[in-house]
């Protein structure tokens, strides 16, 4: 009797240990490449710089003439300074998703034993990374034009976590669009704009006051303004709930539409 002259295939690989894909190591694996991409490539640098930019950008033109209205313009801009550098985090992520899909990444792992959610659960934490970085900048520059956590520490905890929040579900939502649109370039000027016109129609860098009559009402509920007020109270006397609920609402009811949009993007086969 002779040997067979060719080997089944599940013979090559019988004494290999049986593959157990693991979803934590792969998203450990995803995000660390990702942050890695950021650090090697300046991201977390830019991430320190911007908010040195909007606090010069946004503090030095008007800080006399708030001081003549009685405002302590650092601690008033403050809450919208941390808001635009959480913008531009919003903005990295939907660059980075619009980016993986153009060249076919997404693709390339929904062929592999890869969870589903891991792909979109790594770009959202390296965003996180990105956006730690930039309120702990943000922060320290606050500190030298005189912004300060008056509250004390456990409203401080609840400005960094509310910040953080923010910008972990403005990048939900550009994760679902730059999984769409697999245009970096084009999603970054489609975001911009809406970034800039929610940004200076808020009371974010001037009071309500400032504002016209007929467009006090959009500038006063807008979400940009809700979650400048709250941050604002937070670094100051303390956030009451009559004040929370609201920014509170936007945020969960943002989360409600954001998330499986985003899942959804990051899951479809194209």
């Amino acid at each position: 009797m002779t040997a067979p002259a060719t080997t089944r295939a599940d013979d090559l690989f019988a004494g290999l240990p049986v593959a157990k894909p693991n979803s934590f190591a792969q998203w450990r694996a995803l995000t660390g490449r990702i942050v890695w991409v950021m650090a090697t490539k300046g991201e977390l640098i830019i991430a320190v710089i911007t908010p040195l930019v909007f606090t010069l950008g946004f503090y030095l033109p008007l800080k006399y003439v708030m001081q003549f209205r009685g405002i302590d313009y650092a601690q008033f801009v403050m809450p919208i300074i941390v808001l635009q550098t959480m913008s531009f985090t919003m903005m990295s992520n939907a660059q980075l998703a619009a980016f993986e899909a153009m060249t076919g990444l997404n693709m390339r792992m929904q062929t592999m034993p890869i969870g589903k959610m891991v792909p979109l659960l790594s770009r959202i934490s390296a965003g996180l990374v990105r956006s730690i970085t930039a309120l702990v900048a943000a922060i320290g520059w606050g500190h030298l034009i005189g912004f300060r956590f008056v509250a004390g520490w456990g409203q401080a905890a609840l400005f960094c976590g509310f910040s953080l929040a923010v910008g972990t579900v403005l990048a939900v939502g550009a994760d679902w669009m730059g999984s769409l649109t697999k245009s970096p370039e084009s999603l970054s000027q489609a975001l911009t704009l809406p970034t800039l016109i929610l940004g200076m129609l808020s009371c974010g860098f001037v009071p309500e006051s400032g504002f016209p009559l007929w467009i006090r009402p959009f500038v006063r509920n807008q979400p940009i303004s809700q979650f400048s007020f709250a941050l604002r109270d937070m670094a100051a006397h303390g956030v009451t709930w009559q004040v929370f609920w609201v920014p509170l609402a936007w945020l969960v009811g943002l989360a409600v539409v954001f998330t499986p949009l985003a899942v959804a993007a990051s899951v479809r086969r194209s």
